[in-house]
């Protein structure tokens, strides 16, 4: 199993640390630097400024939202960062969710998996330096009755392949994500859950494009904070847990909740969403039940983190992004160098 880390989304008041994090990542052996984006920082440009820094480690978009840019534009996108970067780029997709795609981008939030199918599918021709030339529900290239003809990428990527993740959380989009993609980016990840609520429906992708999952990288994030008192550094992901569960979509639509849910948390999810929606977000917090967050992130010891990553590894997960939690660059850092102690102790390096 390899390790990664996601350094999240710029902007959110550890900037000045996100740099020397990657570096530290890159000087450590870790695989893959990811970084996000919502409706702040982008990630392209995060990921142009890491890898212009760094010498080995891989670096991936966590994800380049699909209602943000036209599929073409991504894979120029991909293709300039993966020739910049030597061949370090990963390119990681996701639909984003209704109030951004519709409030930030002004674009309807409609059959999210017809579009991401359409949508990898122009990228792939595009990125293969194909003439593109496309007849779907959402895309056609070129556009008929104009001027437009079918035209190639100009630049050459690094690679005749440039690995494509899809964000995904519900079981269609999860099985959509075997077929047609080669990773999967998952948040929330309970290595007790990950068969019931990841795993079968990647497997079933996989084998409805008549593959395995051998070569299909599996790649959760989960946060990392080291330390004794347990119940204290899970305190910690308490507002973050109750962003996602309760904040992140509205009472009818909010995939992070639907898989609290999955996990057996039903009541205590309905419980964080009515808190949080009703501006209660300090009630939310302290609904979110302490196995949730356990089950979540990877706390404690050394030893106890080590264990926990055998267990992730025996659900079927090749790369483990960490999100090293900290209040000072120091502290991150620490977190870091633990992350690879883990695997080291766990056997699984």
């Amino acid at each position: 199993m390899r390790l990664g880390i996601n350094l999240g989304y710029w902007g959110a008041g550890m900037d000045g640390d996100n740099l020397a994090v990657a570096q530290e990542a890159d000087r450590l052996g870790y695989d893959v630097c990811w970084a996000a984006e919502a409706y702040g920082s982008d990630a392209p440009t995060v990921l142009s400024w890491v890898a212009a820094q760094t010498e080995s480690i891989d670096v991936g978009s966590a994800i380049m939202q699909i209602p943000a840019r036209q599929p073409a534009m991504t894979a120029m996108t991909a293709a300039t960062l993966d020739s910049l970067s030597g061949g370090r780029f990963r390119l990681g997709l996701g639909v984003s969710g209704p109030q951004v795609s519709e409030g930030w981008y002004g674009v309807k939030f409609d059959k999210p998996l017809a579009r991401t199918r359409e949508y990898v599918e122009i990228v792939r021709k595009a990125m293969a330096r194909e003439r593109l030339s496309y007849e779907g529900q959402h895309w056609t290239l070129p556009l008929p009755g104009g001027p437009g003809k079918p035209i190639k990428l100009t630049v050459h990527p690094e690679r005749e392949h440039i690995p494509l993740y899809i964000a995904a959380i519900g079981p269609k989009n999860l099985e959509q994500t075997g077929e047609i993609a080669d990773g999967a980016l998952l948040i929330f990840p309970s290595a007790d859950h990950l068969e019931d609520t990841a795993m079968r429906y990647l497997r079933a992708g996989r084998e409805k494009a008549g593959k395995t999952m051998d070569g299909f990288d599996v790649c959760p994030t989960l946060p990392l904070a080291v330390g004794d008192d347990i119940k204290g550094l899970a305190d910690m992901f308490r507002p973050y847990t109750a962003l996602y569960v309760g904040g992140m979509g509205s009472p009818k639509q909010n995939f992070y909740n639907q898989l609290a849910q999955r996990m057996g948390y039903e009541k205590e999810a309905a419980e964080i969403q009515e808190k949080y929606l009703s501006g209660d977000k300090a009630g939310a917090a302290a609904a979110v039940p302490h196995q949730l967050i356990d089950q979540t992130t990877l706390l404690g010891s050394v030893e106890r983190i080590a264990d926990r990553m055998q267990a992730y590894a025996a659900a079927g997960v090749t790369t483990l992004t960490l999100a090293p939690a900290g209040f000072t660059l120091d502290e991150r850092l620490a977190a870091l160098r633990a992350g690879t102690d883990a695997l080291e102790r766990s056997g699984l390096a």
